[in-house]
Protein backbone atom coordinates (compact mmCIF):
# COMPACT_ATOMS: atom_id res chain seq x y z
CA UNK A 1 0.00 0.00 0.00
CA UNK A 2 1.23 3.49 -0.70
CA UNK A 3 2.93 4.97 2.33
CA UNK A 4 1.44 8.43 2.38
CA UNK A 5 -0.56 10.24 5.04
CA UNK A 6 -3.95 9.23 3.66
CA UNK A 7 -5.14 5.74 4.54
CA UNK A 8 -7.43 4.25 1.91
CA UNK A 9 -10.97 3.51 3.06
CA UNK A 10 -13.09 0.58 1.95
CA UNK A 11 -15.55 3.03 0.36
CA UNK A 12 -12.79 3.92 -2.15
CA UNK A 13 -13.20 0.48 -3.74
CA UNK A 14 -16.82 1.24 -4.68
CA UNK A 15 -16.07 4.16 -7.01
CA UNK A 16 -16.90 4.13 -9.85
CA UNK A 17 -20.05 2.04 -9.76
CA UNK A 18 -20.33 -0.76 -12.35
CA UNK A 19 -22.13 0.17 -15.56
CA UNK A 20 -24.26 -2.98 -15.49
CA UNK A 21 -25.94 -4.92 -12.70
CA UNK A 22 -27.58 -8.31 -12.37
CA UNK A 23 -30.95 -7.29 -10.88
CA UNK A 24 -32.54 -4.10 -9.58
CA UNK A 25 -31.56 -4.70 -5.97
CA UNK A 26 -27.84 -4.88 -6.78
CA UNK A 27 -27.04 -1.14 -6.99
CA UNK A 28 -28.84 -0.59 -3.67
CA UNK A 29 -26.77 -3.33 -2.03
CA UNK A 30 -23.61 -1.82 -3.60
CA UNK A 31 -24.40 1.58 -2.07
CA UNK A 32 -25.40 0.04 1.28
CA UNK A 33 -22.08 -1.84 1.41
CA UNK A 34 -20.16 1.31 0.49
CA UNK A 35 -21.92 3.30 3.20
CA UNK A 36 -21.57 0.50 5.77
CA UNK A 37 -17.81 0.27 5.18
CA UNK A 38 -17.15 3.96 4.52
CA UNK A 39 -15.13 4.58 7.69
CA UNK A 40 -13.23 1.29 7.57
CA UNK A 41 -9.56 1.29 6.56
CA UNK A 42 -8.62 -1.05 3.72
CA UNK A 43 -6.97 -4.11 5.30
CA UNK A 44 -3.39 -4.99 4.36
CA UNK A 45 -4.24 -8.01 2.18
CA UNK A 46 -6.74 -8.80 -0.54
CA UNK A 47 -7.87 -11.89 1.40
CA UNK A 48 -8.72 -9.69 4.39
CA UNK A 49 -10.60 -7.28 2.11
CA UNK A 50 -12.63 -10.18 0.66
CA UNK A 51 -13.43 -11.52 4.16
CA UNK A 52 -14.57 -8.06 5.24
CA UNK A 53 -16.72 -7.62 2.11
CA UNK A 54 -18.34 -11.04 2.53
CA UNK A 55 -19.06 -10.42 6.21
CA UNK A 56 -20.62 -7.02 5.45
CA UNK A 57 -22.66 -8.53 2.59
CA UNK A 58 -23.92 -11.27 4.91
CA UNK A 59 -24.83 -8.69 7.53
CA UNK A 60 -26.68 -6.40 5.10
CA UNK A 61 -28.33 -9.00 2.86
CA UNK A 62 -28.59 -11.89 5.30
CA UNK A 63 -26.94 -14.35 2.90
CA UNK A 64 -23.55 -16.03 2.96
CA UNK A 65 -22.35 -15.85 -0.65
CA UNK A 66 -20.11 -18.88 -0.15
CA UNK A 67 -22.42 -21.17 1.81
CA UNK A 68 -25.81 -20.31 0.29
CA UNK A 69 -26.19 -21.56 -3.28
CA UNK A 70 -29.33 -19.58 -4.18
CA UNK A 71 -28.97 -17.55 -7.38
CA UNK A 72 -31.03 -14.58 -6.15
CA UNK A 73 -32.89 -13.29 -3.10
CA UNK A 74 -35.60 -10.72 -2.45
CA UNK A 75 -34.90 -8.12 0.23
CA UNK A 76 -37.59 -5.54 0.89
CA UNK A 77 -35.10 -2.90 2.09
CA UNK A 78 -33.60 -2.83 -1.43
CA UNK A 79 -36.96 -2.55 -3.22
CA UNK A 80 -37.24 0.87 -4.84
CA UNK A 81 -39.60 0.24 -7.75
CA UNK A 82 -39.53 -1.77 -10.96
CA UNK A 83 -40.24 -5.34 -11.95
CA UNK A 84 -37.33 -7.05 -10.14
CA UNK A 85 -37.18 -4.40 -7.44
CA UNK A 86 -35.56 -5.67 -4.27
CA UNK A 87 -34.18 -8.79 -5.94
CA UNK A 88 -30.44 -9.22 -5.46
CA UNK A 89 -28.54 -11.33 -7.98
CA UNK A 90 -26.32 -13.46 -5.77
CA UNK A 91 -24.73 -14.99 -8.87
CA UNK A 92 -23.75 -11.52 -10.10
CA UNK A 93 -22.24 -10.72 -6.71
CA UNK A 94 -20.29 -14.00 -6.71
CA UNK A 95 -19.16 -13.87 -10.34
CA UNK A 96 -18.67 -10.16 -11.09
CA UNK A 97 -19.14 -7.68 -8.26
CA UNK A 98 -17.10 -9.28 -5.46
CA UNK A 99 -14.27 -10.13 -7.91
CA UNK A 100 -14.38 -6.52 -9.16
CA UNK A 101 -14.00 -5.19 -5.61
CA UNK A 102 -11.20 -7.70 -4.91
CA UNK A 103 -9.38 -6.61 -8.08
CA UNK A 104 -9.71 -2.95 -7.08
CA UNK A 105 -8.25 -3.83 -3.67
CA UNK A 106 -5.38 -5.69 -5.38
CA UNK A 107 -4.66 -2.59 -7.50
CA UNK A 108 -4.87 -0.29 -4.48
CA UNK A 109 -2.63 -2.45 -2.29
CA UNK A 110 -0.04 -3.00 -5.00
CA UNK A 111 2.59 -5.77 -5.11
Amino acid sequence: MAHDDAVAKMADLFDPEPKTWGLRGDPHVWRALRDHLSGTDVPESVDEVVRLLRAAFSELVGIDLVGDLASSAYREQYAHGGMSSGVVSLDTWRERLMPLLAERARTLLGP
